[in-house]
Formats: structure tokens, C-alpha cells, sequence
């Protein structure tokens, strides 16, 4: 099963996050099979790269974690 989940990037004090597609079992920051999105919670910037692609694979293979779907929802994305 394809999930949807943060992955933690950056420095020790700054972290960014980029929200990536991967499989249940894998470690979120390896061996993911695509970059979605990219999130800063410092200036809760929220950058996605291609909708059309995060609607297909929500409707057909992919489940989003729980902080995923929180984020999707306070950004008003509709998907």
C-alpha cells in the first residue's frame, strides 16, 4: 500500500519537510518513489508541484497520514 507522508529535511534548528509518496513499509526519508510537495512550517508555506498527479494517486492507490491530511485541509486543497 502507497502512503503519502512527511519527510524531514534541512538543518538541526531549520527544518523543512517535503511531503512524499512511499511505500507503508519503507523508511519515510529513503527509498521514497516521489516528491509531491514541499512544506515550511516556519512560514507555513505549502508549495505543490503538479495537483493533477496528488488527485490521481489519493483517488486510486495512495492513503495520506494523519499530519498530511491536516495540512491539506488548513491549506483549503481540494482533493
Amino acid at each position: 500500500m502507497l502512503k503519502i507522508r512527511l519527510a524531514r529535511a534541512g538543518k538541526k534548528d531549520s527544518p523543512f519537510y517535503r511531503v512524499v509518496l512511499t511505500e507503508h513499509t519503507a523508511a519515510p526519508q529513503h527509498g521514497y518513489k516521489k516528491v509531491l510537495w514541499f512544506y515550511n512550517p516556519f512560514t507555513k508555506e505549502f508549495s505543490l508541484k503538479d495537483l493533477e498527479t496528488v488527485k490521481k494517486y489519493v483517488g486510486h492507490w495512495a492513503q495520506m497520514s494523519s499530519r498530511v491530511a491536516k495540512l491539506v485541509k488548513s491549506n483549503n486543497i481540494d482533493l
